[in-house]
């Protein structure tokens, strides 16, 4: 069984002034999204500036995570590491802190070799009974999964079980459904590219969209589960240009923009992260608007 189907937030991380945790927002947060038919949460990832957090404030907003949900739908944890051994350890907090499942991200700057993925991901696996998604994103990594690679894995590793496919390829996914059989959860990696990779057999998507319009991102993937690929084909239209407004800056500045013009949480962001450019912010807004969030 698949740990979630349909669009699992990849949450932001709300800090306030001084750059700590703002559990405040970050609650208020996860109550919208539950509110609004979120299917899953996943903390510290990309968009939650896991890279900026450290161990123990990783530790702390997983667990708050999981407690502030409070089982209402499933929190997976990001752990991944470039270092194997804190990528263990990472996942074995997150195993004590009540996370269902734990979304892990290639090895970064090192990178690896397929047979080093292979290494690394069985290492992790071995030290947590969690539920495992593999994070394949080469762009921000320099690592990919190779197709066969994640077919051999998802084979001999039993806790092993998906993947967040964000090359932004759909030959790359229908080569990884031919080589794993269909034997994997796929999830979209990309918002944009949601029924696409749906039509191949994906579960869903893991998703920043979701941040401002958890409903209608939810929408998209439960219309095409209901066999109502129209409806979802015009609601995946409908969101392009946010789409493209959420990721006109690196994520997640753009996504911390449009949460404080939702009055959900503070625009700050840890440096490297820089305050988003006006022009930029102006495009932000009026997407908003003709989507009908502000």
């Amino acid at each position: 069984m698949a740990i979630f189907t349909g669009a699992g937030v990849a949450i932001a991380t709300p800090f306030d002034e001084n750059y700590n945790i703002d559990y405040d927002s970050f609650g208020k947060l996860i109550d919208f999204q539950i509110e609004n038919k979120t299917d899953a949460i996943i903390v510290c990832g990309t968009t939650g500036e896991a890279s900026t957090l450290n161990h123990e404030e990783h530790i702390a907003a997983i667990r708050y995570c999981v407690n502030r949900t409070n089982k209402r739908v499933p929190v997976i944890a990001g752990t991944g590491s470039n270092d194997s051994r804190t990528a263990s350890w990472l996942t074995h907090q997150a195993e004590l802190a009540g996370a269902d499942a734990a979304l892990v991200v290639t090895p970064y700057y090192n990178k690896a070799t397929q047979n080093g993925l292979i290494d690394h991901y069985s290492y992790v696996a071995r030290h947590t009974n969690l539920p495992l998604i593999l994070y394949n994103v080469p762009s921000r990594t320099g690592c990919k999964i190779n197709a066969d690679t994640m077919a051999y894995l998802v084979k001999n590793v039993d806790n092993i079980v998906g993947i967040k496919d964000a090359v932004g390829d759909v030959s790359y996914t229908a080569q990884l459904m031919y080589e794993t059989q269909g034997d994997i959860d796929v999830y979209s990696g990309n918002d944009d590219m949601i029924v696409p990779m749906m039509s191949l057999g994906a579960k869903g998507v893991i998703s920043v969209l979701s941040n401002v319009a958890p409903e209608d991102t939810h929408n998209i993937c439960a219309e095409y589960m209901a066999g109502n690929v129209e409806k979802s084909r015009e609601l995946q239209i409908k969101y392009l240009e946010l789409i493209h407004a959420l990721f006109c800056e690196v994520n997640p500045i753009p996504v911390k923009k449009a949460l404080e013009l939702m009055g959900i949480c503070g625009p700050h962001l840890r440096r490297p992260l820089t305050e988003m450019e006006d022009a930029n912010t102006e495009r932000l807004r009026k997407a908003m608007i003709e989507v009908g969030i502000l």
